[in-house]
């Protein structure tokens, strides 16, 4: 699950599948003791251990901001820099890779400044560069915490400029037309799962294994905790978004002590037992559900769209146009997995409801071409498509080794027939982009026990719910794992990512808290933001 589609593969955003965070005084951090350094690595913690060396190694170095290099894409005054980090942190003095950051000052007085806040959106494989342009392109919603923070950015190990791994040839992994998702007999998913294994095997042999073994989510979390030092910062001040909070509660649990202030939007249900098999499935419970929703915003909205006055009318719509895509690829290059690549925006994201349904109506008034210039993939991005295949495999990469997925395929077929009877949209499509880790070829890990430890200040949790990649159940959960911690719940509203949106009642809160360290005195519930007009 994940929530960073790309064109031409379907697969499930989520939790956040392709388809589609200090004080105001820089302290040194001290290095280990011998001592200390020794028991840690007998046997204690040789992470632990390692993250104080390379925390003190980091403090001590800084990051030598320089102007972004040019095919970075981000102009003055946003700078870019690089935090070293170890590849395997019971190795601290082994291979290091270089995390690439990036920032931008905050916009208020010397005396206004609270360090910097760090960002992650997602993925996992998402990027967090673009974080700072919230600044350059005077995002309103962001201003007033602006001028409190520098806004800093990473891409976490494997993405983008960081040590970037990959598991096929980007070209291969866009071209199009792929099968539908929805296996018509026995046959189909034998092939899907020669697939899948032959994209398992691809992450070994293009990445690594010594690289696969250390794409973790505790990892990336030791990471962040190397950059808060880079940065001078004896606290982290974070944002995470899908599983961003995740990277969150994993960071939170193993470094309470240093945390100043978290923002976590959109959860992932961090409980053992859901990390990730069973939380994938969840998600195509609650995939379904929103993508009725839009159905009925589509119907309530026909005079505008024609296609149907009843959510039964535009679903009859969409397994004709499926049905299509099925018999004949549109234009050539849009079948079933593209159109769902497509389409998996509306429950996604509000802000796909209105470009989607307008597409889906074209295409009956007998304009196909916008439908192929929205869903097909381009051949001709090069970098596009390099960044969407280094994305899917960093997604697979650290679902497949965070924790222990079924290598049974009766159990999958089972589990995933059953919910397909009830949650057609999205069961199939998403279990082939996790199929991988059926037979991943490094060892599995087990899980964060995430929880509440000595020095965890309050967290504010944002959710809204009928959020459809991060289900609203995840965001209970934390809430009961992070004590003291207090629950925005968007009530009725199901966009993903909700601190992006305009809704004064959550934006205010979250400026407050992020500016002033208060949180409310109980959890808060509050009403849906606008709901999209045609």
């Amino acid at each position: 699950m994940r929530d960073m589609r790309t064109k031409g593969r379907v697969a499930a955003l989520g939790s956040a599948g392709v388809l589609v965070t200090a004080t105001l005084i820089s302290g040194a951090v001290a290095a280990p003791s011998a001592s200390a350094g020794t028991d840690a690595r007998h046997g204690k913690d040789r992470e632990a251990y390692g993250v104080a060396v390379a925390a003190a190694r980091a403090a001590k170095a800084g990051i030598d901001w320089q102007d972004c290099p040019a095919d970075w894409g981000f102009a003055k005054p946003i700078q870019c820099g690089w935090v070293s980090v170890p590849l395997d942190y019971a190795k601290p003095y082994g291979k290091q890779i270089k995390i690439a950051v990036d920032r931008i000052g905050n916009t208020g007085t010397k005396a206004e400044r609270q360090g910097a806040l760090v960002y992650n959106p997602g993925g996992p494989g998402g990027s967090g560069m673009r974080f700072p342009t919230r600044v350059t392109t005077k995002n309103p919603i962001w201003a007033n915490t602006a001028k409190a923070y520098d806004f800093v950015g990473f891409d976490p190990r494997g993405v983008g400029h960081s040590a970037p791994i990959s598991c096929i040839d980007p070209q291969e992994f866009v071209k199009a037309p792929k099968a539908d998702p929805v296996p018509d007999s026995e046959a189909d998913k034998l092939a899907q799962r020669k697939l899948a294994r032959e994209y398992a095997d691809g992450c070994a042999e293009r990445t690594g294994k010594a690289m696969l073994e250390q794409m973790t989510t505790p990892n990336t979390a030791r990471d962040l905790d190397v950059i808060r030092a880079a940065l001078g910062e004896k606290k982290l001040n974070f944002l995470g978004v899908s599983y961003g909070t995740y990277l969150g509660a994993v960071y939170g649990t193993l470094f309470p002590g240093h945390v100043r202030r978290m923002v976590v939007d959109s959860v992932v249900n961090p409980s053992r037992e859901k990390i990730w098999y069973e939380a994938n499935l969840d998600q195509d419970v609650a995939f379904e559900m929103r993508w009725n929703d839009w159905q009925d915003w589509v119907a309530a909205n026909d005079a505008t769209f024609h296609l149907g006055t009843t959510r039964d009318a535009v679903q009859a719509k969409w397994l004709e146009l499926r049905a299509a895509a099925k018999k004949s690829p549109i234009g050539g290059v849009v079948g079933p997995a593209e159109l769902l690549g497509l389409f998996q925006g509306a429950p996604y994201y509000d802000s796909s409801w209105v470009p989607v349904a307008t597409v889906f109506s074209k295409y009956f008034a007998g304009d196909t071409q916008a439908l192929v210039d929205a869903a097909a993939p381009d051949l001709s991005d090069t970098a596009g498509n390099i960044a969407s295949e280094n994305g899917n495999a960093v997604y697979t990469a650290v679902e497949c080794t965070d924790a222990k997925w079924p290598t049974s395929w009766k159990k999958w077929d089972r589990d995933n027939s059953a919910l397909h009877e009830k949650y057609p949209f999205l069961t199939w499509s998403n279990a082939w982009l996790n199929l991988p880790c059926a037979t991943w070829p490094v060892k599995q890990q087990t899980p964060v026990d995430v929880k509440t430890g000595k020095g965890l200040p309050g967290v504010l949790i944002v959710q809204a719910t009928r959020d459809a990649a991060t289900p609203y159940e995840g965001a209970v959960e934390l809430h009961k794992r992070f004590k003291g911690s207090r629950l925005i719940t968007e009530k009725d509203a199901g966009s993903h990512g909700v601190t992006g949106l305009v809704n004064p009642c959550i934006n205010e809160r979250v400026d407050s808290y992020l500016l002033t360290g208060k949180l409310d005195g109980a959890d808060v519930t509050c009403a849906p933001h606008a709901t999209p007009k045609p």
